[in-house]
């Protein structure tokens, strides 16, 4: 079954708000806080409490690393950055170039190239130096990175997996140069265990063949379950749909008419950034075209960025092939909602530093307008992702925003991490869709009828009754679209006055970042027919499956954001504040829970394939309000804003 799958992560505290920021905003650069060595405070692990030594790695074995430098003015930067998205300042819109970012506000180029030197007398590799500054890619074996930073890197057993990490905090030795202690941040990559990211939907790879099960619709309401069971409601349910396909999304949510303008997101380019690369990805998306009527990829219009075929590392550990699945919904969820605009696939070597290296070169080169990202970790608690990780994606989010770069994130597929397997002891919201500076992309449930238009649509929380002995069991919490408040960051200006208090402030006194802050569809059992190639009983070849989640939600919105961008004649850049502003108005549709409850029946085979093995049956109920997470007027922690609405396009603002 695609049920959202449970991420990695789990958080067993949760740090008070006030506490976390000034813990990450106010983390520095190196501090002498040990004689004859400038310790990096705060970068030993947390969770090495929670794992098992499993030995020291070989002294030879090389790991990729990298060093996270001090931006300048960073206060100065976030300041700009509000004038600059703020629909209502006479500053709007006006964002920056890249060399003008790299101008105010990166380390000094002289600076820089002193940090990599060093890091080469040290005799260790530099791999790149990011064009901003920012960041330099290195790498060393285990002996030199022990040496060069005082620790003991060791591995570790943690969370089913063996990682590396070093023992201690680190630091820089006392003959470092001035200006290195100074500007050296953080050091992102050692600490492995805390960097170890999944698709933020569970989904099958080449190896596992699937299909959704039969029977079901082509559209909301199509069949009934007249062989099954009633719904507590009194009513047979009808199946849920096999997949929406990419004409009844467009048409549902408004891109039909666009597109017949001309309005398909052309000139727009849209970056997807995952682990890995699809080696059948070029064929399936011209079969997919073909088969719902989309254009084919012009000369140019879809590229890549991937390491060599030998480039890859951790293929076990991150289990490489689920990507695949991935990287294919997310492309022709993109191409379908935008037919026109243009696609850059951008590959990462590993799900460890590799993803987030390849995230970041995909802002500091501007490869797209707009990056859509269905991957993170299912919590936000620091001290499990470690200080230099948090601040890593801060800057280069501050970075995409500065320089009118829209950074989308799925807002993740579990709720608050607290019901549905996961069972967390608090809530928790996923990182990095909490990044005050990125648009978290939470999920709905959506019934689309005969004629393409939306029945209705609620927020995504599912329960699941099995059919047992002829009838339908208890129910159960199952997934849904994440959301809530953070433990990292404040409330930034867009989200004043027009978040709850009930939300913003549900840690502390002090309102804090609640995500998400729009939706799109993103239930498994209202969501989008994928095709790929994978590996069945009887050969391996093309076919599909319905799959969803905020992985779907986020590609999703991405498309209708490079449609939004041709409309207006230029990039709009960081979206947030012009979402917030738009609450209330036509521009968005407020989502809010149902009235009475919605069900569905929803087949299964047992074997994933065909039904030669037989079938299983599901009654699902949709937006269940035993979720801790619940659609309101106005913001609310399901949906956020709402999704994008009948005036959504004509709001879009024209040239500045």
């Amino acid at each position: 079954m695609l049920i959202p799958s449970t991420l990695r992560y789990r958080i067993t505290a949760v740090v008070a708000v006030g506490a976390a920021a000034a813990s990450v905003l106010g983390a520095s650069p190196a501090q002498a806080a040990r004689p004859g060595r400038h310790t990096l405070s705060g970068t030993k692990p947390q969770w090495l409490a929670r794992a098992k030594d499993a030995g020291a790695p070989a002294s030879a074995g090389t790991i990729q690393f990298g060093l996270l430098l001090a931006m300048r003015d960073k206060a100065g930067a976030e300041s700009k950055l509000a004038a600059l998205s703020d629909p209502a300042s006479a500053s709007y819109g006006k964002y920056l170039s890249s060399s003008q970012f790299t101008a105010s506000y990166a380390p000094a180029a002289a600076d820089v190239k002193s940090v990599t030197s060093w890091l080469a007398g040290q005799g260790l590799t530099v791999r790149d130096t990011l064009a901003g500054g920012l960041y330099v890619e290195a790498s060393g074996t285990t002996a030199q990175i022990n040496k060069t930073f005082g620790t003991t890197v060791r591995d570790y057993t943690y969370e089913g997996k063996t990682v590396h990490a070093n023992s201690t905090d680190l630091s820089l030795p006392e003959n470092a140069p001035a200006v290195v202690t100074g500007l050296v941040h953080g050091v992102v990559g050692i600490d492995q265990g805390a960097l170890l990211k999944e698709p933020g939907e569970t989904l099958p790879p080449p190896g596992d063949g699937f299909r959704a099960g039969t029977p079901c619709s082509s559209y909301y309401g199509e069949k009934i379950a007249t062989t099954l069971p009633e719904a507590p409601d009194g009513k047979r349910a009808p199946y849920v749909v096999c997949g929406y396909t990419p004409k009844q999304y467009q048409k549902a949510y408004g891109a039909t008419g666009q597109i017949k303008k001309g309005l398909d997101g052309r000139g727009v380019t849209v970056a997807v950034t995952d682990a890995y690369a699809s080696p059948t990805i070029v064929q399936d998306l011209q079969k997919y075209n073909k088969r719902y009527g989309l254009p084919a990829f012009k000369r140019g219009q879809f590229s890549q960025i991937t390491p060599p075929a030998d480039g890859y590392g951790y293929t076990e550990d991150c289990d490489a092939t689920g990507w695949y699945g991935e990287e294919t919904l997310d492309i022709e969820a993109v191409h379908s909602m935008a037919p026109g605009a243009k696609i850059v696939y951008v590959g990462g070597s590993d799900c460890v530093t590799g993803l987030d290296e390849a995230w970041a070169e995909t802002i500091d080169n501007h490869v797209a307008d707009i990056i859509t990202n269905s991957w993170g970790n299912s919590t936000d608690d620091i001290n499990l992702l470690g200080e230099e990780t948090v601040e890593f994606y801060s800057l280069f989010s501050l970075e995409a925003a500065l320089t009118g770069i829209t950074v989308d994130f799925s807002s993740g597929d579990a709720g608050d991490e607290t019901a549905g397997g996961t069972n967390l002891p608090a809530k928790t919201v996923d990182f990095p869709s909490d990044l005050p500076f990125v648009t978290a992309v939470g999920g709905t449930s959506v019934g689309i009828d005969k004629r393409g238009e939306r029945a209705w649509e609620h927020g995504w929380q599912n329960a699941y009754q099995n059919l047992t002995d002829g009838a339908w069991g208890p129910s159960a919490y199952s997934s849904g679209g994440g959301g809530g408040t953070s433990v990292l960051f404040a409330q930034p200006f867009y989200q004043r006055g027009k978040v709850p208090a009930s939300i913003s402030k549900y840690f502390g006194s002090t309102p804090a970042r609640t995500t998400p802050d729009i939706a799109m569809p993103g239930d498994p059992n209202t969501g989008f027919r994928v095709g790929q190639t994978q590996k069945f009983p009887d050969g391996t070849y093309y076919d599909e499956y319905r799959i969803g989640g905020t992985s779907l939600a986020s590609p999703l919105l991405a498309g209708i954001q490079a449609i939004a961008n041709q409309k207006a004649h230029h990039a709009l850049g960081f979206v947030n504040p012009l979402y917030y502003a738009e609450l209330g108005t036509p521009a968005l549709n407020d989502i809010k829970a149902p009235k009475k409850q919605v069900y569905e029946a929803r087949a299964n085979f047992v074997n994933s394939v065909d039904a030669t093995e037989g079938r299983t049956y599901l009654l699902r109920q949709v937006d269940v309000q035993t979720s801790t997470i619940h659609s309101t007027p106005g913001y609310d922690a399901e949906t956020g804003v709402g999704v994008p609405g009948e005036k959504f396009f004509a709001a879009v603002p024209g040239r500045w």
